[in-house]
């Protein structure tokens, strides 16, 4: 080929990734899928399971979530939690402790997901969870 056949196909290719990316662009300015956060104390369905976040406490460099969960036997327990704070995403604590959830179990259950925040410089604390392809979120701070 030749060096002007080659750089006016380069030139097109650009235009045609530079519209597309302007496409793109629109389509996400006009997107309205953003969720509300879910209030504390609202019980709410996750994929197969059932989740209520009870309240918050922050003490020593950990947060801890205190939550009612069930409808699901898993036992992964809480892996499908995160704490997203200004800085950076968490995964709870895995080691067993007193009140701290273990595996999920189809009745209810009150336990706590500890996080160490003792990292995090950032002031926000927002819970997601997710379970199959559905999503939930609580903002905590």
């Amino acid at each position: 080929m030749k060096t002007r056949t080659l750089l006016l196909l380069s030139v097109g290719t650009a235009l045609l990734i530079l519209v597309a990316g302007g496409v793109l662009l629109f389509q996400l300015t006009t997107q309205e899928t953003t969720t509300e956060p879910i209030p504390v104390g609202e019980q709410v369905s996750i994929g197969d399971a059932v989740v209520t976040v009870l309240g918050v406490e922050e003490a020593a460099g950990v947060l801890q979530v205190s939550i009612e969960v069930g409808g699901v036997d898993d036992p992964d327990g809480v892996e499908s939690f995160r704490l997203v704070t200004g800085d950076r995403r968490l995964e709870p604590l895995a080691a067993p402790a007193d009140g701290r959830c273990g595996p999920l179990t189809v009745a209810p259950q009150r336990c706590t997901i500890d996080f160490d925040i003792s990292a995090s410089t950032g002031t926000s604390r927002v819970l997601v969870v997710r379970r199959g392809e559905e999503q939930a979120t609580w903002r905590l701070s």
